[in-house]
């Protein structure tokens, strides 16, 4: 079992910045990678950024430049840094994370992220 706590959400205004932390605790020897997805009202979840255990990264078009995701092996945390904020990064964002064994996919509660003036 793996738990992820996210944190960090907030409100701010448009073109601000905000940075969204998960920490992993539990059975996280087997992590093979770490993402951040969001979900906005009305909407699928979609994919934002993840890091792999070898630190490759990975981003949605969407937040290519604005964000960007780092990781703290000491901490066992995972960071999403996010500028430039836009009204419709507005979302729940969540934190996953996966491995290679069958069923090891776990996510967090999410944190709430609303870009508004």
């Amino acid at each position: 079992q793996v738990q992820l706590v996210e944190s960090g959400g907030n409100l701010v205004q448009p073109g601000g910045s905000l940075r969204l932390s998960c920490a992993a605790s539990g059975s996280i020897v087997s992590i093979k990678g770490m993402a951040w997805h969001r979900q906005a009202p009305g909407k699928q979840r979609e994919f934002v950024a993840d890091i792999t255990s070898s630190g490759s990264t990975d981003y949605a078009d969407s937040v290519k430049g604005r964000f960007t995701i780092s990781r703290d092996n000491a901490k066992n945390t995972v960071y999403l840094q996010m500028n430039s904020l836009k009204p419709e990064d507005t979302a729940v964002y969540s934190c996953n994370a996966w491995g290679t064994a069958p069923g090891y996919d776990y996510w967090g509660q999410g944190t709430q992220v609303t870009v508004s003036s």
